[in-house]
């Protein structure tokens, strides 16, 4: 079932789109997920695709399936194709809030970096959308992932909550939902373990580090206990490489939207 997107077109114009969506029903969870995977290539910077699939009702198949998906791969190739299906594309954002599609995210925050990701990048393209979040409770699920062992959960954590407290700097209403005290004890733990690292611990949570103290400065205005160790940026941090860009790994949009201080 692969289909090169410079082949979309002959699938199209032959009738196949549908015939894939149908796949998304299918009672085995591994042709779902092969389905999902393939339309992840038909969309993915293919605003023509996106549109097809859109209007053969690809988003609402995805969608309907994918809060109840008891498969960890099959719920990591649905919201995949979700992702590259409503980025860059206002009918698939606009389709995801009508479809209450933030709350569908909400029960996967705990095991998904792709949903962490997605959530930080409607975030960063519709800074509006931090009242449903906030009322949804992701501040606090996100608060708690940025203490995970899992690191990839902590940034995307991070990265979250930084797009919440750029709203709040706006103008905007608390997108933090009145749980500054709680951030603060968190990134609190987050940079007294930090401090403890060995060198070679620090260079891996390169990114972490820069979050911590962006976060910190964002809310609270004033300089984090990082920048006073040193520990913000360190001589071995190569600013000529650009951090890894997990999200081309998983069909997302690029995620280093905060700006170096």
């Amino acid at each position: 079932m692969e289909v090169p997107t410079s082949n979309f077109q002959d699938l199209h114009s032959i009738g196949g789109l549908v015939p894939l969506l149908g796949y998304l029903k299918n009672s085995h969870a591994g042709i779902r997920a092969k389905a999902a995977e393939v339309i992840t290539t038909i969309v993915q910077n293919n605003p023509r695709g996106q549109q097809l699939v859109m209007e053969a009702n690809g988003f609402e198949a995805l969608l309907s399936n994918f809060p109840s998906y008891p498969d960890i791969t099959l719920r990591t190739k649905a919201l995949g194709a979700i992702s590259s299906l409503i980025r860059h594309n206002k009918p698939g954002i606009a389709a995801f809030r009508l479809a209450n599609g933030y709350a569908a995210l909400r029960d996967a925050l705990g095991s998904e970096n792709k949903a962490l990701n997605l959530i930080q990048y409607l975030l960063h393209e519709n800074s509006s959308d931090s009242n449903v979040v906030r009322e949804l409770g992701f501040p606090r699920i996100m608060m708690h992932l940025a203490s995970s062992e899992d690191a990839g959960l902590r940034d995307g954590a991070l990265r979250g909550l930084h797009e919440l407290a750029q709203d709040k700097i706006g103008g905007g209403s608390d997108g933090l939902g009145g749980e500054d005290e709680k951030l603060k004890q968190v990134l609190e733990e987050r940079i007294k373990d930090i401090i403890l690292m060995t060198a070679d611990d620090l260079g891996a949570v390169r990114e972490e580090r820069h979050l911590v103290d962006s976060l910190w400065n964002a809310c609270y205005n004033e300089t984090s206990s990082l920048r006073e160790e040193g520990l913000r940026v360190l001589p071995r941090d190569d600013y000529d490489v650009p951090p890894p860009d997990v999200a081309s790994k998983h069909s997302e949009p690029p995620l280093w939207s905060f700006r170096h201080k």
